[in-house]
């Protein structure tokens, strides 16, 4: 079972991916995850892809692709895995089918969780983030239980500048530019799976795990 998670920044495809993971007892893989860990560990790879991160560059697509195909190669991915992240563009997902072709294997769903722009805006817009110990809260969601206050350990709370409505519509755009077209390319393919990502969390959940049973 080789997933891939689709959908805008803020749509909440990450936490769903977690949760099917979870579910499925197969691994929830983040390229941002594994390039930190192989830059830790120091492997070949890892070392590589450094000289890209330290110029401020974007890791090429193919020693993304090689260091992802690392990491399903292991042993906790035999049963399959969830990818969030990556592909981004429709030339990184070339270049994966065509090395999971090699090893005869292919990705079994693209999930897409849908959601409009503007709930988007709203969704991010509304987060708050503790200067202090790092946890988030929503203004009409997960309020906290005093205005501006962390209900962990009572630091301020901030709107981050990733969070402000400007950069949320400019990463939005990014995403309508390279990201979307992978909406196609996998339906041609016949592994696009939609889901409604406006409705609450678990709804969204079930209606994913429905697809993969």
């Amino acid at each position: 079972m080789k997933i891939i998670m689709l959908g805008a920044p803020g749509a909440g495809k990450g936490t769903q991916a977690k949760m099917i993971a979870e579910k499925f007892g197969v691994p929830h893989i983040s390229t941002g995850d594994i390039f930190r860990a192989n830059i830790k560990e120091g492997t070949e790879l890892g070392i590589e892809a450094k000289k890209y991160m330290d110029q401020g560059l974007l890791v090429p697509d193919e020693l993304t692709v090689k260091i992802l195909l690392d990491r399903v190669a292991k042993e906790d991915c035999a049963g399959g895995y969830v990818l969030d992240g990556f592909p981004r563009t429709i030339p990184q997902a070339e270049v994966l089918d065509a090395a999971l072709d090699k090893l005869n294997e292919k990705i079994d769903y693209a999930v897409n969780v849908d959601v409009p722009d503007e709930n988007i805006v709203k969704r991010m817009s509304g987060r708050r983030a503790c200067l202090k110990c790092g946890a988030t809260f929503h203004i009409e969601h997960i309020p906290p239980k005093q205005e501006g206050i962390c209900d962990s350990c009572g630091g301020e709370l901030v709107l981050r500048d990733d969070d402000k409505q400007e950069t949320v519509q400019n990463r939005l755009k990014v995403y309508h530019d390279q990201t979307q077209p992978l909406i196609d390319y996998y339906a041609k393919k016949g592994v696009l799976k939609s889901v409604d990502g406006t409705v609450e969390m678990q709804k969204v959940f079930q209606s994913i795990s429905d697809i993969i049973k």
